[in-house]
C-alpha cells in the first residue's frame, strides 16, 4: 500500500477516535443558551460538513443549527469541538495542530448570532495540565463580535497569557478557521 494512503488513512482513524470521546452535549451548552437566547427549550440540528471539509486542519468537531419550538430554525448556529494543546513539560505544537502530534486537549463551544458573529465561547472540558486561565469568561470574551473578516492574532487583538501561550494560539486559531469553514458551509448550502 502507498505510504502516504497510509498516513492519510492513520490520521483520519485518529480523527475519528477523537471525536468519539468529545462530549456533544455538556450541561453547560444549554445553561449558555438559555441565558444567551433565551431559550429553555432547543434542538441542536447537526449540520453536514462535506468530506473535504471534515478532514481539513484537524476537524474535530462539529457544527449545529439550532432550533427553537416546532424545530423552527432561529438562524442561530454552534460548533462544538477539540482543541490541541501541549502535553506537561512542553511540546512543539504549532499553530496549525495535527491529529497525530502527542498532545493534550479541551473541548469548547462557539455560539454564532444570524449574522455568524461569535456570541460566546465557552471551554468546558479542560484536560491539559497547563493553561488553565484560557478557560476564564473574562479572557474568552475577546471572540464576541469575530465574524471572520478580519485576522485574529495574539499580542494584536488577543491577549497573551503567560503560562498559557500554547493554549492561547490554539484556541485562538481554531475560533478563527471554525468561523471561516461555517460561513463557507452556509454560503455553500444558501441557509
Amino acid at each position: 500500500m502507498n505510504k502516504s494512503l497510509l498516513i492519510a488513512l492513520f490520521i483520519t482513524i485518529l480523527l475519528h477516535i477523537v471525536n468519539v470521546n468529545i462530549d456533544y452535549n455538556p450541561k453547560i451548552f444549554d445553561k449558555e443558551v438559555e441565558k444567551l437566547w433565551g431559550l429553555k427549550a432547543f434542538l441542536k440540528q447537526e449540520l453536514q460538513v462535506p468530506d473535504s471539509v471534515a478532514g481539513h486542519k484537524g476537524m474535530s468537531g462539529k457544527y449545529f443549527t439550532i432550533l427553537g419550538e416546532n424545530n423552527i430554525g432561529l438562524n442561530k448556529y454552534a460548533y462544538i469541538g477539540r482543541v490541541n494543546s501541549c502535553r506537561a513539560g512542553g511540546c512543539s505544537i504549532s499553530i496549525e495542530p495535527t491529529a497525530d502530534m502527542e498532545s493534550e486537549y479541551f473541548d469548547y463551544f462557539i455560539l454564532f448570532d444570524e449574522h455568524l458573529n461569535v456570541e460566546m465561547v465557552r471551554i468546558y472540558n479542560y484536560q491539559a495540565t497547563h493553561g488553565h486561565e484560557v478557560t476564564a469568561k473574562g479572557w474568552l470574551k475577546q471572540f464576541i463580535g469575530y465574524n471572520g473578516t478580519s485576522k485574529l492574532e495574539v499580542g494584536k487583538n488577543i491577549d497573551c497569557i503567560s503560562g498559557a501561550t500554547i493554549s492561547v494560539y490554539a484556541i485562538t486559531y481554531d475560533v478563527q478557521i471554525k468561523t471561516l469553514i461555517l460561513k463557507s458551509l452556509l454560503r455553500k448550502s444558501n441557509i
